[in-house]
């Protein structure tokens, strides 16, 4: 019998994608942005044309090219604040990328317009191509009414609630296919659509950039004499919980003397407080800010460190969330301590992660520490981690994308796969 994965294949080696043209909208930074860029070059490397319109930091060129992606970027600049602050940059970016992906159509006639949220509305920067028979591929990295909520504290069944939602069902609907990270998000937007037009494109590490590698059996022995190094990336938000991170290390300073916590990030207001807490806290020579880094920078950092940390407060968003960093530090063979939460344990379970109570700074201390005296049972767990990050390494959820892709710009004799399906032959021991 032919599997899904089989299928996939073959509808892969069905159509040359050579010469298409894609536009790809992003409000945020590239190629910083981590999945825009794996998408991006995932299109350029099967042969499609990717122009890319996104935001602009100064002194950034307004123009460039980054592995075959032509970048425009755009002079809106992403600023962290209230709910109009937030639509302010919101709309001044659809009104501009709108207008530059209309005028290129006309000349290029886009192929496919693939449009990362947030926000969901930025799909419809899509409408004159899709008059002209662009296909449209919505990527939602996050849903915009649950995040939200968390950011602004906003209950459920309040009215600006129910407006994203509506938004969030008005931009899938005006889509052709849906794109989210992980199976929890897949089943949320079920509000909105059918199962069957969202396909499941996790956040796997380009392994280019994280190479596979097994755990060092030795690490154990390295720490005597030397730091045990503790390693947060990613944003640095209130609801990522870095600030608990600060208070599970102020526990451990007597229990595990050469420990300290290395940070990259974005810096913000958050940060700052972050840093002052530590220092209020004796820690200043324990916790080191080393600002923002490329992916390539990242896979160098998380070499040089013993543990990873993802130590998430408990909120809607965390629990539907599978963060990419686990994925990034079992690939290079480090153990990660991550928050129990459904995103997480829909794809791990007990004995491949170690997990603490979400957002718990205190049992988050004690797993650090129990990792600290049992380096024999984490490399076992790292390795048994390692097994789910092989089933779903980049190599493979890119097939998926470029499958979902020329099924789209095929037509309908040929059926777009079913990523959820064939994530689950992947990992047939996950619900």
């Amino acid at each position: 019998m032919k599997t899904v994965q089989d299928t996939n294949i073959a509808v892969a080696d069905s159509t040359n994608l050579h010469g298409k043209r894609v536009a790809m909208v992003l409000f945020s930074l590239y190629p910083e942005d981590p999945r825009p860029r794996r998408a991006a070059e995932a299109l350029v490397n099967i042969g499609m044309a990717v122009d890319l319109i996104c935001l602009r930091e100064k002194p950034e060129p307004k123009t460039g090219v980054w592995n075959g992606v032509n970048i425009r970027r755009l002079p809106v600049t992403r600023r962290r604040g209230g709910v109009l602050g937030y639509f302010y940059q919101y709309a001044a970016f659809l009104i501009l990328s709108s207008v530059v992906v209309a005028l290129r159509s006309i000349v290029k006639r886009y192929d496919l317009v693939y449009v990362h949220n947030m926000p969901d509305f930025l799909v419809f920067s899509g409408l004159v191509p899709k008059l002209f028979g662009a296909k449209i591929i919505l990527d939602l990295h996050d849903p915009m009414p649950e995040l939200m909520r968390t950011i602004f504290d906003i209950p459920e069944r309040a009215a600006s609630v129910r407006l994203l939602k509506r938004i969030e069902k008005c931009s899938i609907g005006f889509a052709d296919a849906v794109v989210t990270v992980n199976r929890a998000c897949a089943k949320l937007f079920a509000r909105s659509c059918s199962p069957e037009k969202v396909t499941v494109v996790m956040n796997s590490p380009d392994e280019r950039i994280f190479r596979f590698r097994a755990p060092d059996p030795d690490a154990g022995k390295k720490k005597v004499n030397k730091p045990f190094i503790i390693m947060y990336h990613g944003s640095v938000v209130k609801r990522n919980g870095l600030d608990l991170a600060i208070e599970a290390l102020a526990q451990l300073r007597s229990s595990i003397p050469g420990i300290e916590l290395r940070i990259y990030g974005s810096s913000n207001a958050f940060l700052e407080r972050v840093m002052a807490s530590a220092r209020d806290r004796g820690l200043g020579g324990r916790v080191h800010y080393l600002g923002p880094k490329m992916s390539e920078q990242i896979a160098e950092a998380i070499e040089e460190c013993d543990l990873g940390i993802i130590p998430n407060r408990q909120n809607i968003f965390t629990e539907l969330n599978t963060p990419t960093r686990i994925f990034e530090y079992l690939s290079l063979g480090k153990p990660v301590i991550t928050p129990r939460a459904p995103g997480i344990c829909d794809y791990f379970d007990d004995k491949s992660l170690i997990y603490f109570e979400l957002g718990n700074a205190e049992d988050l201390a004690r797993k650090i520490e129990w990792a600290f005296h049992h380096p024999e049972q984490v490399i076992e767990i790292t390795k048994r981690g390692q097994k789910v990050h092989r089933a779903h390494r980049w190599s493979e959820e890119r097939l998926t994308l470029t499958n979902l892709v020329t099924g789209l710009l095929a037509g309908p004799e040929i059926p777009i796969p079913s990523s959820l399906t064939t994530a689950q032959q992947r990992n047939p021991g996950r619900p």
